[in-house]
């Protein structure tokens, strides 16, 4: 809706050793994880070998009334999806789950994250005769495993030798006829974790939070380059293609995970408080108060706030109920847009030297509505503080930031510029040389959009949405 970063897409599964509601299930699992894809969803249910599924644009809770969630019916194994399409553009043979049927059998597959030879693939497929129904990245790894699993003894195997030829930011969960196999790319670009029930039920989801809200018990993490393997015999790991040093997300931990998640032992709640610290050591203001543009902002708005001793307060409310069918519908009204979506709580800032911290700065115009909105109410300075560096740079592993040339930080000369731009009479952002400490230092991160230095080689990538007809440079 606005020029802001958007979400990732998230994953869900279940294993059962009976019969059970695992719809339901996977049905509270993505209403967990509805923060990282906005735009559609889709559960697929496996019954004794038999898929049913349903997909469609729209919220968790849009799609999946009582009524749809019945006719999915009982199962015993079940995978879901959120999306928002970072690459393949909308297209609804895009939604995920997407069901495979070939020789061998019945598949169903949900993927988090970004192909960097995508485009590689599947032309190589396409000129041996295979037919794309969509534009995502997800059918390149489906059909590469469907390629190994031809000469393959088992889908975990066909997994193992697809995972070399796949570049680029995957973590996915794959359901057959008898099993669940969970696989991440050998870097970690994003999060995948493994749960269980009380009654023995096996859980894999992109966030922990997500492992709660159907009272399962974390587990552990699954490691980077590894397979799980959940059936009738319980979980198994093969870890062939692991050794890569972990470069997990570092946006994970600054806007997108939910702050009650913990990724690879790390609290994302304590990340931001971190990220808050540090923004208050570096780059302090005199002022009178301390807010958070929510919803990642506040807790780094927090530990700004403890640091620096200013006091926290509330700034903005955040309008819970705007969903994804909020349509501005003309250019004139899109000013009015933000005030839809965020109040500013005049009580909190009129008359004050306002410190306003955020999670990033894409083009610059939301922040400059929000700066907006706090001088309307009455904010006699406003003091923007990002708890990220600038954008320079864009992502090729699953984060929807645009192409370098739209980036406010990489056209503006100076961080005087940018606050000039956006109304703010100071900005500062988190030093680049802060990230790992959000994580302390415990292991290696991706910066790439920060810093242009990518884990593995991106020069095949191209443009996001690079399969769609249109091409917005």
């Amino acid at each position: 809706m606005f020029d802001t970063i958007h979400e990732e897409c998230g994953v869900f599964g279940i294993f059962e050793n009976k019969t059970a509601n695992v719809a339901a299930s996977v049905y509270f699992g993505l209403y967990a994880l509805q923060h990282r894809g906005q735009e559609s969803c889709g559960i697929t249910v496996c019954d004794d070998g038999v898929f049913r599924h349903k997909r469609a644009d729209g919220l968790v809770s849009e799609v999946f009334t009582r009524e749809e969630l019945d006719k999915l019916g009982s199962g015993n194994m079940a995978v879901g999806h959120v999306r928002y399409s970072t690459t393949g553009g909308h297209n609804h043979n895009n939604i995920q789950p997407l069901v495979i049927r070939h020789i061998k059998g019945n598949m169903a597959l949900v993927h988090n994250g970004n192909l960097v030879n995508a485009a590689e693939l599947r032309r190589s497929f396409e000129m041996s005769g295979a037919i794309f129904h969509g534009t995502s990245d997800t059918e390149a790894i489906a059909y590469s495993i469907v390629r190994e699993r031809l000469t393959s003894s088992s889908t975990e195997q066909a997994v193992e030798r697809a995972m070399p030829f796949i570049k680029g930011a995957y973590s996915c969960i794959l359901m057959t006829a008898t099993k669940l196999v969970a696989f991440r790319d050998p870097d970690g670009f994003r999060p995948l974790c493994i749960g269980k029930t009380h009654d023995g039920a096996y859980v894999v989801a992109s966030e922990s939070c997500a492992l709660e809200t159907v009272g399962a018990e974390f587990i552990r993490d699954v490691e980077a380059g590894e397979i799980v393997v959940i059936d009738k015999d319980g979980l198994r790991s093969i870890t062939t293609n692991c050794g890569n040093k972990k470069h997990i997300c570092i946006f994970e931990y600054i806007y997108f995970a939910r702050p009650d998640s913990v990724i690879e032992g790390i609290s994302v709640h304590h990340a931001r408080l971190k990220a808050g610290e540090l923004l208050a050591k570096h780059s302090h203001v005199d002022a009178d108060i301390v807010i958070g543009v929510p919803d990642s902002g506040l807790d780094a708005a927090l530990g700004y706030a403890n640091a620096s001793g200013i006091p926290y307060g509330i700034g903005f409310i955040k309008n819970k109920y705007i969903g994804r069918s909020f349509i501005q519908p003309d250019q004139n009204q899109r000013e009015n847009a933000v005030k839809i979506k965020l109040n500013a709580v005049r009580e909190s800032v009129e008359g004050k030297r306002v410190i306003m911290i955020d999670d990033s700065i894409v083009r610059g115009t939301t922040s400059a509505r929000i700066v907006r909105l706090l001088r309307e109410a009455g904010a006699k300075e406003v003091h923007v503080r990002i708890s990220s560096p600038p954008f320079l740079h864009s992502c090729y592993f699953g984060t929807d930031i645009d192409s370098e040339e739209n980036l406010i930080a990489g056209k503006c000369n100076s961080t005087e510029e940018i606050a000039e731009y956006i109304g703010a009479d100071s900005l500062g952002y988190l030093p680049v040389e802060c990230l790992g400490d959000l994580v302390d230092n415990r292991f290696g991160c991706c910066k790439g959009c920060f810093t242009g230095e990518y884990p593995v080689d991106t020069s095949g990538a191209g443009y996001k949405n690079k399969f769609d007809e249109k091409i917005h440079k």
